[in-house]
């Protein structure tokens, strides 16, 4: 199997980044994060722990009733990676408005 270059990486986990945040605060496991990406899940679940190093995800291991899973994980983006996130979507949506009005007003 060829090596995927450091870009590909980065923009799978982009990806994964990307659908933790569209569906934050929810937990969810890997298989489903995996199955998302279309990804398979021992690939996903290496992206997912490089991300946590990175302090982008957080890995929870336990239930709601405390019971530590056997063999699966659930994971949720960190909450400041969600703030990061979410400031810049609202700029970029913030300069879509603006090229917008801008757009109009020239149209006058």
């Amino acid at each position: 199997m060829p090596k995927l270059s450091d870009k590909k990486i980065e923009k799978i986990q982009e990806q994964i980044l990307y659908f933790l945040y569209s569906i934050f605060p929810k937990q969810i496991f890997t298989a489903d994060i995996a199955r998302e990406i279309a990804r398979d899940e021992e690939f996903t679940k290496k992206m997912l722990q490089e991300l946590e190093k990175k302090t982008l995800v957080i890995k929870i291991d336990k239930n709601s009733e405390g019971i530590k899973y056997e063999k699966r994980l659930r994971w949720r983006i960190s909450n400041n990676a969600y703030e990061i996130y979410n400031a810049h979507q609202k700029n970029a949506q913030q300069t879509a408005l603006n090229i917008e009005s801008e757009q109009q007003f020239d149209q006058k």
